[in-house]
C-alpha cells in the first residue's frame, strides 16, 4: 500500500485547522501514475470539503485512472455543502479511493462508502488508520476506538 500518499493527506488535514471547525480537519490527495496531482483540505463551514477542494485542481484535465486518498470517509449527505461522496461518484477519472477512517457521525457511518461502491469505485478502508485517528479523534462527533 502507499502509506506515503495517506500521510500526505494527513499533512493536508492539519492545514485545515482552525478554519474548518466545527467540521473535522480532513485532508485529501489525488494521485496519477504514482505522482500527486492535486491536494485539498476542509475549509471553513460552507466552503469546500477536502475532496471537493482537491477535485477543483483536476477539472478539465484528462487524467485516466486516478486514486484518491482521504483521511475520513466522504460525507454522504447534503449539509452546507453538497455530498462529497456523490461528487466523487460522478467523477469518471477517480477509480480507486483509499479512506483511512469510517466517519462515526451517525449521518454518515459508511453511507459515503456505499455510494462509491454502488457506482463501481474500488474502495479501500483503514490505510494509516492509527496515525490518522490519533490526529482526528478529538474532532469527530464520536471518538473511534482502534
Amino acid at each position: 500500500m502507499n502509506d506515503k500518499f495517506m500521510l500526505a493527506a494527513l499533512a493536508q488535514s492539519k492545514k485545515a485547522l482552525p478554519e474548518c471547525l466545527p467540521n473535522p480537519p480532513v485532508g485529501c490527495v489525488i494521485v496519477h501514475a504514482g505522482e500527486i496531482v492535486a491536494v485539498g483540505y476542509t475549509h471553513s463551514p460552507g466552503k469546500h470539503h477536502a475532496e471537493a477542494d482537491a477535485l477543483t485542481y483536476i477539472q478539465g484535465q484528462d487524467l485516466a485512472f486516478l486514486q484518491m486518498y482521504i483521511t475520513l470517509e466522504p460525507c454522504s449527505f447534503q449539509g452546507r455543502t453538497p455530498s462529497c461522496a456523490l461528487a466523487i461518484a460522478k467523477d469518471p477519472h477517480i477509480q480507486e479511493i483509499y479512506v483511512s477512517l469510517v466517519d462515526p457521525d451517525p449521518r454518515n457511518q459508511g453511507k459515503g462508502l456505499d455510494i462509491l461502491q454502488a457506482v463501481g469505485k474500488i474502495v479501500h478502508i483503514g490505510l494509516c488508520a492509527e496515525e490518522v485517528n490519533h490526529f482526528l479523534e478529538k474532532y469527530l462527533l464520536k471518538g473511534l476506538k482502534l
